[in-house]
């Protein structure tokens, strides 16, 4: 769960430091820090999801096995 609001930190960071970039005027500056926040918001996204997707399949690994043992067949 942890891993999941740092993901969201650097997520929130990353659109912060995209809309920033927009208040640059040299252009260099601007395409620099576009693209590396694109890179922080892309890797963010990514970590999240994956963060998710294995919280949801451990959370109905354990939901099964405790179904499985209150209810022997």
């Amino acid at each position: 769960m942890v891993l999941v609001f740092v993901s969201g930190f650097f997520l929130i960071f990353g659109v912060d430091l995209m809309i920033g970039a927009y208040s640059l005027k040299d252009p260099f500056s601007f395409i620099m820090t576009f693209f590396a926040a694109s890179f922080i918001i892309l890797i963010s996204l990514t970590l999240v999801i994956t963060f998710l997707i294995k919280m949801i399949r451990v959370y109905r690994h354990i939901n099964h096995q405790t179904n499985n043992n209150n209810n022997p067949s």
